[in-house]
């Protein structure tokens, strides 16, 4: 089971609500290596969705390395198996990305959207 999906009608086309909520899930730690993901049919019916859309938003996180899909075993989420980049820039894009998707599906606009990043980031003072 992974944490819930919400498609809004929007500009955002659906199998990539769906693909950014999962790469936001996984690179947030919520989703871990071997995580199942629920069958495309399910979801699908889950959302209202064609299975189509929710196949392709697999297919993308399949081609992004983010998950795996073996026939008997389905699709899991896909270990992480080289060394986060040095070079920060790159992943902190991908994952502002994610967020943006994220956050424009929600409806919020950007002001929301920093006042949520500011109000989850950690205070140093403990």
């Amino acid at each position: 089971m992974i944490p819930t999906i919400t498609i809004r009608p929007g500009p955002v086309p659906p199998y990539e609500q769906i693909r950014a909520q999962v790469e936001a899930l996984i690179n947030g730690g919520l989703l871990m290596a071997g995580h199942r993901l629920p069958p495309i049919r399910q979801l699908a019916a889950d959302l209202g969705l064609a299975t189509g859309t929710v196949a392709r938003a697999y297919q993308e996180l399949e081609a992004a390395g983010l998950v795996t899909t073996r026939r008997a075993a389905g699709t899991v989420v896909a270990a992480r198996t080289a060394e986060p980049p040095a070079d920060r820039r790159g992943p902190l894009t991908q994952a502002a990305r994610a967020y943006t998707a994220t956050a424009l599906t929600l409806g919020a606009d950007l002001d929301e959207a920093l006042a949520a990043v500011r109000a989850a980031w950690p205070d140093p003072t403990g």
